[in-house]
């Protein structure tokens, strides 16, 4: 059977990618390296929702703990419309090193599953890396899985997150209710 290595960003997008990798006679190795992640509340949230899912579902998972505030920040601090670039690629070459590192076939991401991702920013870099570390990377199109995924983890009382991950994205989530305040408290002194 093929070892995979299968980087978690989430408990719930997890969700979309096990079971259709499980249906192929694929069982995968679940891996948190998420350092974007923030802030630490959000980073714990997510990260003891999927031990919990993991140990629920009978899944093997490897955490490799970096809560990596300064680092992410320090990385997408002068082009900050463009984090998303830095996140996908650190993430996924620390991936492909880390399978390449300790004998897995291959790996893949369940940032594939996302449809608020950039699909195919993701998978240029996994497979870019894959070459470079000498490990396969295994593309799955999860996207079709994401809602029917989305609808299990609720029905399972899995935590559901707001926003992708990064402080910048949660600034984004709220940008709405931003306008409204600065609207609403403009003329009062």
């Amino acid at each position: 059977m093929e070892k995979v290595l299968l980087h978690c960003c989430c408990a719930p997008c997890s969700v979309s990618c096990v079971e259709p990798l499980r249906s192929e006679g694929i069982e995968p190795v679940a891996f948190w390296y998420n350092p974007n992640i923030h802030p630490f509340k959000e980073y714990e949230a997510r990260r003891n929702c999927l031990i919990e899912y993991s140990e629920k579902i009978g899944m093997k998972l490897i955490i490799s703990e970096n809560y990596g505030l300064r680092e992410f920040v320090r990385n997408v601090a002068n082009d900050i419309d463009k984090r998303c670039r830095y996140c996908y690629t650190h993430r996924l070459e620390e991936t492909a090193k880390f399978a390449h590192e300790n004998g897995f076939d291959s790996f893949t991401t369940t940032l594939l599953a996302s449809i608020y991702q950039n699909h195919d920013l993701i998978a240029e870099a996994a497979e870019g890396f894959g070459k470079k570390y000498g490990v396969k990377f295994l593309y799955r199109d999860f996207r079709p899985n994401f809602r029917e995924g989305n609808n299990k983890a609720r029905q399972d009382g899995l935590y559901m997150q707001k926003y992708c991950g990064c402080i910048f994205s949660e600034e984004d989530r709220y940008q709405k209710q931003i306008k409204r305040d600065k609207e609403k408290f403009a003329f009062i002194k």
